[in-house]
């Protein structure tokens, strides 16, 4: 992290409280805070997620790196562009048809494409974490970072299944954070989990009742 951008965000670093006897920063506490409003925008299909999507991965990319977690700091900024694509999509995006993207469940050979390339990206980019950085679990860094790749795209296409994806990463997250001593972000992926499986059952609905 450049000394420049660290002195920065130092006050952000502050302790702002206790947590199981780690220090929870102010920067942390303001992220989580953007992230959960970001899911209850998901939620309703609002496209105000987005640039909440934005802030939050911005302070998540300097807290991971603080954290020396840097598979998780770098996908910060590939969200970033990411959550750009995602932004356009919802607002003006269109399907094959040319009509207004809506809420779709994919096809098993889309399903099985997503799981081959996530498989396949995920020992790729363990080993560049092994190799290229002080990661002290660079597989288990990979994992959920190529993971959240897969779930971020899938929401911008507005398919269902995107919140089986971050099931799944949120749950591996859980760990890799708790590891960390990452307390309160933690806890916030926990509840991302139970989110996961409440976003998922309304946008099955929504998609049943024609309110994508």
């Amino acid at each position: 992290m450049p000394s420049e951008l660290l002195q920065a965000t130092r006050p952000l670093l502050a302790e702002a409280f206790v947590v199981w006897g780690s220090p929870v920063s102010w920067l942390e506490l303001l992220a989580v805070a953007l992230s959960l409003w970001m899911v209850e925008r998901n939620l309703r299909v609002s496209p105000w997620a987005w640039p909440l999507a934005i802030a939050a991965s911005l302070l998540y990319a300097l807290l991971f790196g603080h954290s020396a977690l840097y598979g998780e700091s770098a996908l910060q900024f590939l969200f970033i562009g990411v959550a750009l694509w995602g932004w356009r999509q919802w607002l003006v995006g269109r399907d094959d048809h040319g009509r207004p993207l809506e809420l779709r469940r994919m096809t098993v050979q889309q399903r099985r494409l997503v799981a081959a390339v996530t498989l396949a990206a995920w020992p790729a980019l363990g080993w560049v974490l092994d190799h290229a950085t002080d990661s002290e679990l660079p597989y288990f860094d990979a994992l959920p970072t190529v993971g959240s790749v897969a779930g971020q795209l899938l929401l911008g296409l507005k398919r269902v299944e995107n919140w089986l994806v971050w099931l799944a990463v949120n749950v591996l997250s859980v760990a890799l954070f708790a590891y960390k001593s990452l307390w309160l972000t933690a806890v916030l992926y926990a509840l991302f989990a139970a989110l996961s499986v409440i976003g998922w059952r309304a946008w099955t609905r929504r998609m049943t009742h024609g309110t994508a």
